[in-house]
């Protein structure tokens, strides 16, 4: 068959040139990765990236952040305010080439800034662009200067609108969406910008962030954050819901190869580390090569003290860096002038020197304090050492379980009800919530694609499990076999045996347990199955209501309250409150969760730019700290509906 041709010329004159910012209107993803909520949140840490280099530069100590009733965001810093100035190259205001002009600004050579996190990201220029309207104020010399956009095109020039304080200066900028680019949500979130906003003053020592949301005047929500002991202050908010097992966050500073690193560490009971990585105040979630300095130094600094002080017997193999890992939390924070990443998302640093530098300063300072601190030495050792044994016996009954299966032929868990499609595309798997429960399931499944795993009772909190009783528990090796990928180091996607992986418990509180139990395993040990959006919640009808041999299900209260206005309300109208799966029989199950055609399915994202949150979140919920997780619940009970307690 002939390809079609479209009946246009195709020459010189077809090539579009999309002038300045037209560009970024046409392929807003291309600058932002998204317009749903991440994208629309990132335009507001652009704009404070620039007011966090002022601060990194020595010159700002104050950004307020206020979300106004219209939407619009304001961002005020005390710096030293865009330069108004005319630029001779572009012949127009240098604040105007900031705002106009795609990779412009004062961080691409020329001395205005030694690091930059501002370079990591797209520039105030593609906040313009995509914004309905944008106004910037700059305090300078007593006046205060103001211009305005409108879709990325200049609206008003530059000009004096008043008079300030002499010594007052900085820059305020504010934005509304476009609401034409930002459809799915142009309504920013104040939790989302508030874990983002405390992380950068945690990263920026002294640096005072306020955040305020002024949308509802009735009830104005303010948060301030400032931290004097900057990312030490980081790693003891972490480790909140955790029992740090010595008293003192460990610090290394210093400067090697014109490279600055800062880093914190703790131990604590748990038995997971939490690790996180930074650029120029910017989260790498890929770690790179100050990551790798940083472990190397570690790994090498205690095995080295643990044989000098016979801690480590001779015949005894060396500690692993998991093992000196265990329960660590650490920041590792670096400031480079021009930083090299590898790929396209920037989320793995490559400059090589950053490595020597981070190992070597480490190294050293982490020696001295050993040396100098023995019980807190011991202390970690000891801690490594168990989990060097524990690791040694998760690993012989990982062996024990490989041997078995290629003995025995009996590769999968015999609970499950496997699919008889075998590419994991069309394929998915329900872990259903108790015996009953999963009865149901494989009565009402399709055969063909929907694989159930029963599961019975609640599974191991692996927070408080090292992998030895991990691999050793029941349910959580069913599972593991099941999915097909292993976990841990052991690890593979590609071995993945279904694209969807369902969580189907009760809408009550023990359902939210094991839900929580599953999700926690799944994020801990498993984590780019939920990366790469593999993982599902089902959601099953709350309601059914009957009347005149009619059938409808309603997912939640509001719907519910919806079908009553719809179908009347009388006495005949008969309304039964699900307390479980349990109560529904194979075709109620699939008519209302199962069917491809008909169910809700939600879910489970991850945003890596707030992932210490998320580890926090975590360990809140399933550490051993009840006062966290407390005032964790307080604070959220608001956004939780239709669950019986």
């Amino acid at each position: 068959m002939e390809n079609e041709k479209l009946d246009f010329e195709y020459g010189a004159d077809q090539i579009q040139i999309l002038e300045g910012l037209e560009a970024v209107r046409k392929r807003p993803g291309m600058y932002i990765g998204t317009t749903a909520s991440r994208g629309l949140h990132h335009l507001v840490y652009e704009i404070v990236d620039n007011a966090v280099d002022e601060a990194l530069a020595g010159f700002c100590s104050v950004i307020d952040v206020t979300l106004n009733q219209d939407n619009s965001v304001t961002v005020i810093d005390n710096g030293r305010g865009i330069p108004i100035g005319m630029n001779q190259k572009a012949g127009i205001p240098a604040v105007e080439v900031v705002f106009t002009i795609l990779h412009a600004g004062g961080k691409f050579g020329g001395g205005g800034y030694k690091v930059s996190g501002g370079l990591h990201g797209v520039g105030a220029s593609v906040v313009n662009a995509l914004s309905d309207w944008l106004e910037v104020e700059i305090f300078q010399d007593g006046k205060i200067h103001r211009q305005r956009y409108e879709r990325g095109i200049v609206s008003s020039k530059l000009r004096v609108v008043g008079d300030c304080e002499p010594e007052k200066t900085g820059t305020k900028v504010t934005f509304l969406p476009d609401v034409t680019i930002f459809q799915e949500t142009h309504t920013f979130e104040f939790d989302v910008l508030k874990q983002r906003l405390r992380e950068m003053a945690f990263l920026t020592k002294g640096l005072r962030i306020i955040l305020c949301d002024a949308r509802d005047p009735e009830k104005e929500i303010k948060r301030e954050f400032h931290y004097e002991g900057g990312i030490k202050e980081f790693v003891t908010y972490l480790n909140r819901s955790k029992t740090a097992i010595y008293d003192t966050v460990l610090y290394f500073e210093g400067k090697k190869n014109n490279i600055e690193v800062e880093v914190a560490i703790q131990h604590n009971d748990s038995y997971v580390e939490s690790s996180y990585s930074f650029v120029n105040n910017i989260n790498t979630p890929e770690g790179g090569t100050h990551l790798i300095g940083f472990r190397n130094a570690i790994t090498k600094t205690f095995n080295d003290y643990a044989r000098t002080n016979k801690i480590l017997k001779d015949n005894e193999p060396n500690l692993s860096g998991e093992d000196v890992r265990e329960g660590l939390t650490a920041i590792v924070s670096v400031k480079i002038e021009d930083p090299q990443f590898e790929g396209q998302t920037k989320q793995k640093l490559g400059t090589t020197e950053a490595r020597g530098a981070v190992d070597n300063i480490v190294s050293e300072q982490l020696t001295y304090f050993l040396e100098q601190n023995p019980q807190i030495a011991k202390i970690i050792c000891e801690k490594s050492i168990l989990a060097q044994r524990a690791r040694d016996a998760a690993r012989k009954a990982r062996d024990l379980t490989r041997r078995k299966t290629a003995l025995d032929g009996m590769s999968l868990p015999g609970k499950l009800a496997d699919c008889s499609d075998k590419d994991p595309k069309n394929c998915e798997i329900y872990i259903v919530e108790g015996d009953s429960a999963g009865g149901s399931a494989k009565t009402a499944r399709s055969r063909a694609t929907q694989a159930i795993l029963p599961l019975r009772g609640k599974i191991l909190n692996v927070e408080k499990s090292r992998l030895d009783r991990i691999y050793g528990n029941a349910e959580i090796k069913a599972m593991i076999t099941a999915f097909g990928t292993g976990i841990h180091d052991d690890f593979d996607i590609d071995k993945l045996r279904y694209h969807k992986i369902i969580i189907m418990t009760d809408a009550d509180v023990d359902g939210a347990h094991i839900s929580t139990l599953l999700l926690t395993f799944l994020y801990r040990f498993m984590p780019e199955l939920i990366k790469q959006g593999y993982v599902y919640m089902a959601q099953p009808p709350l309601y059914k209501l009957e009347k005149n041999k009619k059938t409808w299900y309603a997912y939640n209260d509001d719907e519910l309250e919806r079908l009553l206005i719809e179908v009347g309300r009388d006495q005949n109208n008969k309304i039964q409150r699900y307390k479980g799966l349990g109560e529904m029989d194979a075709t109620q199950l699939w008519d209302t969760t199962m069917d491809p055609e008909k169910r809700v399915l939600l879910k489970v994202t991850m945003n890596e730019e707030a992932e210490s949150e998320i580890d926090l979140t975590f360990t809140t919920l399933m550490g051993d700290k009840v006062e966290p997780r407390r005032e964790f619940i307080e604070e959220n009970a608001r956004f939780v509906k239709n669950l019986d307690i």
